[in-house]
């Protein structure tokens, strides 16, 4: 009998803490899109470090005789410095994928991989080849330490690093945006497989060291005249397909497929001269494709490579999109 009842069109007020609506913390979200952000440049340092490193490690005295010259064990510290090399160049293939899977390409992290690439692929392999070759001071040195051979090696050196700043530098004015299709095709040596050479070979000329010694002499002068072609190869117009963009996106073919399950366990067995023969077989490819097609009165333009993507699947476009590689320079 003395209880009200309340009409029912007349809303229950509720406390005043249960009407508020707890909203979800965006600052996790918000950390963890920085971060992604933040790894292609990372990469791009790693890279830079990579070559800095290899620099050092090169510089380091190093004797046949003396086991305490040796690093990890029975390395060469030239051998190291090689390593680097290609270490480096796996981060340059990680930060380009990885900056347009996520679109973050900006004009910052373009001319921070030109700056890491000059150094990774360019001053780096140059100082390698002066500290395998020991040359003494030339120019300026005195009669023992100033020969030709030093005048020579010295020269080279230096014209490889400036090849190597202008493929840079016409790199990143000819090329018209990071889109896959801005690189399927380079005009010139790209300057990681122009250093990736040097570093394989030289790697090669160290295993070589121990065993052969008399081919060893031979092959470290011979890696002079290398040094010279691959600096004249960056600076050419001759056309070099991506390696990555032509072979390894999409579906692939059978006889490709095969070629790496080949070329897998000869990496693992005989690294050295697995490394050194594919680097300075794609540095040849362009050259020796460019002599068949003059041999067979072909024009010798820069040819586009074929489109390949309106054979595959919708999946496969949608996922080829964000394959890409930084061997873009």
């Amino acid at each position: 009998r003395g209880l009200m009842i309340r009409p029912q069109h007349e809303k229950t007020k509720r406390p005043r803490h249960a009407r508020r609506r707890v909203r979800p913390s965006r600052r996790p979200l918000r950390r963890a899109v920085g971060a992604v952000k933040v790894l292609p440049s990372l990469l791009t340092l790693s890279n830079l470090l990579c070559g800095f490193a290899a620099i050092f490690y090169a510089s380091r005295p190093f004797d046949a005789d003396d086991q305490a010259t040796y690093v990890l064990g029975n390395w060469q510290p030239l051998s190291v410095a090689a390593g680097l090399i290609f270490l480096g160049m796996l981060f340059d293939a990680l930060d380009g994928r990885l900056a347009r899977m996520t679109r973050q390409t900006t004009e910052l992290g373009e001319q921070l991989d030109s700056m890491a690439d000059m150094v990774t692929f360019g001053v780096a392999p140059a100082f390698l080849l002066i500290e395998l070759v020991g040359i003494g001071t030339p120019f300026i040195g005195s009669a023992g330490a100033d020969t030709f051979l030093d005048r020579a090696v010295l020269v080279i050196a230096a014209v490889y690093v400036g090849c190597c700043a202008l493929r840079l530098a016409r790199f990143n004015i000819e090329t018209e945006g990071p889109e896959e299709i801005n690189h399927n095709s380079f005009k010139g040596l790209p300057s990681p497989a122009a250093g990736g050479t040097i570093a394989g070979l030289l790697l090669l000329h160290a295993s070589l060291l121990g065993e052969y010694p008399t081919i060893a002499e031979v092959t470290g002068v011979g890696m002079v005249a290398v040094a010279l072609l691959a600096a004249a190869a960056m600076v050419s117009t001759v056309p070099y397909s991506h390696v990555a963009n032509r072979y390894l996106r999409g579906r692939a073919p059978f006889h490709y497929v095969a070629g790496g399950v080949i070329a897998l366990p000869l990496l693992l067995l005989l690294p050295e001269l697995t490394l050194a023969v594919a680097f300075s077989g794609y540095a040849l490819s362009a050259p020796v494709g460019l002599l068949l097609r003059w041999m067979r009165r072909e024009p010798l333009g820069i040819r586009k490579l074929p489109d390949e993507s309106a054979s595959q699947s919708p999946a496969a476009d949608s996922s080829s999109e964000s394959a890409s590689n930084s061997w873009d320079a």
